[in-house]
C-alpha cells in the first residue's frame, strides 16, 4: 500500500508530460481527465512532428480507436522515437479484431514498437492473445476468466497487460494483482477506457516496474470513480464529477479504499 501512494505523489509531483495519438472521440476528455490528474497532456498525430514530440515526452499513448493509415505510420513512427529516448508506450487496441485492418495494424504496432503495456477489455485481449471471443465494434461480450485470458496473453504475446472491466487484472513478469474497485457508470461515459490508458502511461513515466505503476494507476482511478459516483446518478453528472474527483482524490483515500482480490504468480 505505501508503494502504491508513492507513486501516486510521484505523479503529482513530477506532472509527467504523455503524448498521445488518440482517436478523435476521446481527445478532450482524455486532455481534462490528465490535467485533473496533475500529468500534462499534448495530442500531437502528425507523421512530421511525432518523433520529436514524443522524445519531448515523459510517456507515449497510442490509442487505435478511429484508425487510419497515415496514423498508423505516425504510431510507428512515435513509438520508435519513444523507445529510441526509453520512454514507456502504452497500447491501447480499441476494437481490435471488429476488423482486418484493425487486426493488421495492431499487430503491425506490435511487431515493430517495443511496448510496456496493453491495455484493453477482455475481448480485445483475447483476440490479440489468439483465445476465442467476439469482439462487437468496441466492445467485448461473453463470459471470460480473467486469470486465465492475462497469462495466455503474457505466454503469447510476451507482453504486460492491463484487463479492465467489472474487475481489473494487471499481469506482468509472471505476477497478477486483481482489483475489484470502480463503478459500473464508467461505462456510461465514452471514452473512460482511453483515459485510463492515459492515466496509466503517466504513472509509467515515474515507476520503472510495470506492475506497480499499473496498480497504482488502476487504484487511483477506479477509486476517482467511486468518489464521483457517490455524487452522480446520471452520466453526464457523473462526467464532470470523475474529472474532479480525478483532482482531489488522494493518495490516503486510495489506501483506504483499495480492494485487491487477488495477487500471486502464474503458476
Amino acid at each position: 500500500m505505501d508503494r502504491v501512494a508513492a507513486i501516486i505523489e510521484r505523479v503529482k509531483e513530477t506532472q509527467p508530460l504523455v503524448h498521445n495519438i488518440t482517436n478523435q472521440v476521446v481527445m478532450n476528455f482524455t486532455a481534462n481527465g490528465l490535467y485533473a490528474l496533475g500529468a500534462a497532456p499534448v495530442m500531437a498525430h502528425d507523421r512530421r512532428e511525432v518523433a520529436e514530440m514524443a522524445q519531448n515526452a515523459d510517456a507515449l499513448v497510442l490509442n487505435i480507436g478511429t484508425l487510419t493509415e497515415e496514423l498508423v505510420e505516425a504510431m510507428l513512427i512515435a513509438g520508435q522515437a519513444a523507445n529510441e529516448k526509453g520512454i514507456p508506450v502504452v497500447l491501447d487496441p480499441v476494437g481490435v479484431g471488429a476488423t482486418t485492418f484493425r487486426t493488421e495494424s495492431t499487430k503491425r504496432i506490435l511487431e515493430q514498437v517495443d511496448i510496456a503495456i496493453i491495455r484493453g477489455n477482455a475481448g480485445e485481449v483475447s483476440q490479440l492473445a489468439g483465445i476465442d471471443a467476439k469482439v462487437r465494434g468496441v466492445d467485448s461480450s461473453g463470459e471470460i476468466d480473467l486469470k486465465a485470458v492475462a497469462k495466455t496473453a503474457l505466454e503469447n504475446l510476451k507482453q504486460s497487460v492491463l484487463i479492465t472491466g467489472k474487475e481489473d487484472i494487471i499481469a506482468a513478469d509472471h505476477q497478477y494483482v486483481l482489483i475489484n474497485n470502480g463503478t459500473s457508470l464508467l461505462t456510461k461515459v465514452t471514452g473512460t477506457g482511453c483515459l485510463l490508458s492515459a492515466v496509466v502511461a503517466a504513472f509509467l513515466a515515474v515507476e520503472s516496474s510495470t506492475i506497480d505503476a499499473a496498480t497504482a494507476a488502476i487504484a487511483y482511478y477506479t477509486i476517482a470513480a467511486e468518489q464521483a459516483a457517490k455524487q452522480a446518478k446520471l452520466p453526464g453528472q457523473f462526467q464532470y464529477r470523475f474529472l474532479d474527483a480525478l483532482s482531489y482524490t488522494t493518495s490516503q483515500d486510495v489506501i483506504e479504499r483499495l480492494n485487491i482480490t487477488s495477487k500471486g504468480e502464474f503458476k
